[in-house]
């Protein structure tokens, strides 16, 4: 990964910290492979007012990943965002590309699991 980085560097006659800085700064960007499904929670001021840490936590508990990881099977990886602009559907997650609002910990945890199953 990071001989891509370089790479990168070279060519556009950037310092590796800059290309490191952005490749590793937005979410959506990977240094390595994601899984077949992916999780992302919003952190945001009102989801996490509304529970978000713990949503987060309960699915990191519950299926053995910290969030930027991915289960060792490549089913599932799990991601926060500071915020995805849905601030009145507080707490939102989106679930491969499919935004669900006003979760609850139960039910991000079933939708997890529909997921991969």
């Amino acid at each position: 990964e990071n001989e891509t980085l370089k790479f990168i560097a070279r060519k556009l006659r950037l310092p590796f910290s800059k290309v490191y800085g952005v490749a590793t700064f937005y979410h959506f960007f990977r240094l390595k492979p994601k899984g077949k499904h992916s999780v992302v929670v919003c952190m945001g001021t009102a989801c996490y007012i509304k529970n978000a840490k713990l949503i987060l936590e309960k699915i990191e508990e519950r299926f053995h990943l910290k969030v930027g990881e991915t289960t060792p099977d490549g089913l599932l990886s799990l991601l926060s965002a500071r915020c995805v602009g849905s601030c009145s559907l507080a707490p939102i997650a989106i679930y491969d590309n499919k935004a669900i609002g006003h979760l609850s910990v139960e039910q991000s945890l079933k939708e997890v699991q529909e997921l991969i199953q």
